[in-house]
């Protein structure tokens, strides 16, 4: 199944050839001293081979290992895996067991990690074009097509399998949909119309079902679908923020971003700013849902003093689009999601 997510290369594109290599030649840890009668001075005999080659496995090893992870876009996971814990809790309404949790985590994030991979193995060419992207396994030749694919399929299968023993079908099929919708959908998206993003934001967006409902919750419960819309809304400034800074890089390689199709920045402005927007307006709803009146006023200031920041950073970048608003923009998404979602999950406890 992986092997269909290759298309032909249809750019041609020259990329360093890094490939792990390892050569051992005898060596010394001293010169060797011998005496008048022949003797070899004890403590300097020569290293063997065999030593040379055991000491550079460890770190050759290491080394491959850091990028099958860094294959897996490791930043990512671990922001779906905070998604996650919280969402599960607000399925659970309460707390959920250390062992279901891990297995929970163990499950996502190998479904996550193939997504990622798989995204960079269609992309393999394009990102050689990219100072960002060129130095990733694949492209900077340090990791093989060839083993990533099976690396991509292990993670992916072992992944929905966990889901779906441990939690069920409903949890692992939203890990499905979700592979397929990024990797098959949003993927090659990109090189073709900005509205990539949306479709971004989606598949971005859907990993908090796989949470919700493991733990209890249903697909057709209203909590689900607006923890859907909260991550939706929040990947809008969190990644405009990103294709402003990365803008010429991204042209360059041929992606269509909305800043690339529309340079001056006010589409992505105004974008960041209706995100954050609809965020605040999608978190005091959560909060309002089961809480009373002292409740949802509380969860609704709360709500909107996490995301604040965020918006006002949009409204800066809006006004003025340089590479500053758009790093302070990305700062603040990182830490202003977090907050949000403690406010959502806290709300179940007062």
């Amino acid at each position: 199944m992986a092997t269909d997510l290759l298309p032909a290369d249809t750019a041609s594109a020259s990329c360093p050839d890094t490939r792990l290599s390892s050569s051992a030649s005898y060596a010394c840890e001293r010169t060797v001293d011998v005496d008048a009668t022949g003797k070899v001075e004890q403590g300097s005999q020569p290293k063997s081979k065999d030593s040379l080659d055991a000491t550079e496995s460890g770190p050759a090893m290491a080394a491959v290992l850091a990028d099958y992870v860094q294959l897996t876009k490791p930043r990512i996971v671990v922001m779906i895996l905070v998604t996650t814990c919280a969402t599960a809790m607000m399925g659970a309404a309460g707390f959920v067991s250390a062992g279901s949790l891990v297995w929970l985590l163990v499950g996502t994030a190998a479904v996550a990690g193939s997504a990622g991979a798989a995204n960079q193995i269609w992309e393999r060419v394009i990102d050689c074009r990219m100072t960002r992207t060129a130095n990733r396994p694949i492209p900077s030749g340090r990791l093989a097509t060839a083993p990533a694919v099976l690396f991509t399929a292990f993670l992916g299968l072992v992944g929905t399998a966990v889901l779906g023993v441990c939690f069920g079908v409903e949890p692992a099929a939203v890990g499905v949909v979700t592979w397929l919708l990024y990797v098959l959908v949003y993927t090659p998206m990109k090189i073709r119309t900005a509205w990539n993003t949306t479709v971004g934001a989606v598949a971005g967006a859907i990993p908090v079902l796989i949470g919700y409902t493991a733990t209890g919750g249903e697909l057709t419960d209203w909590t689900g679908w607006l923890l859907v819309g909260v991550l939706a809304a929040w990947q809008y400034p969190h990644f405009m923020s990103i294709a402003w800074i990365y803008r010429r890089q991204y042209g360059e390689a041929g992606f269509k971003m909305t800043t690339t199709e529309e340079p001056t920045g006010r589409s992505a402005g105004w974008q960041s700013i209706s995100g954050s927007a609809v965020l605040i307006g999608l978190g005091v709803t959560l909060c309002c849902m089961p809480a009373g009146l002292p409740g949802a006023i509380i969860g609704s200031l709360a709500v909107t003093a996490a995301a604040w920041p965020m918006l006002l950073a949009s409204v800066r970048f809006a006004r003025c689009p340089d590479d500053s608003t758009a790093r302070k923009l990305l700062r603040s998404s990182l830490l202003v999601l977090p907050a949000v979602l403690a406010v959502v999950t806290l709300r179940l406890f007062w």
